[in-house]
């Protein structure tokens, strides 16, 4: 379980349990945090989760795959530090705290 806090575009934290085994994309979905569409449901096939990364957690997180990198690159105003998409970072407990922020919109 890890304790992540997704921040809207306009500044309100979420503040959730994220059960391990699940992706950052689930714990939006299953706690109703909006900023967070996931239209193909964690295929990696979309943009519509794309999160920018709290700078102190960038190191921590695995590195971006080819495919991820690929559909970053559909996703609204991408920063090629902090961006990813939340349907390929896996919970565990190495993710405890980590904070995430919504692009103002997803495309």
């Amino acid at each position: 379980m890890a304790k992540i806090t997704y921040i809207e575009h306009n500044g309100t934290e979420h503040v959730v349990d994220v059960p391990s085994g699940l992706t950052v994309m689930e714990g939006a979905r299953d706690n109703g945090i909006p900023g967070i569409e996931a239209d193909c449901g964690g295929a990696c096939a979309c943009s519509t989760c794309h999160v920018y990364v709290h700078p102190e957690w960038v190191e921590k997180l695995p590195e971006i795959d080819a495919m991820e990198e690929d559909m970053l690159d559909f996703a609204f105003e991408p920063n090629p530090e902090r961006s990813r998409l939340t349907c390929q970072l896996k919970v565990s407990d190495a993710l405890d705290g980590l904070v995430v922020q919504m692009p103002e919109k997803q495309i």
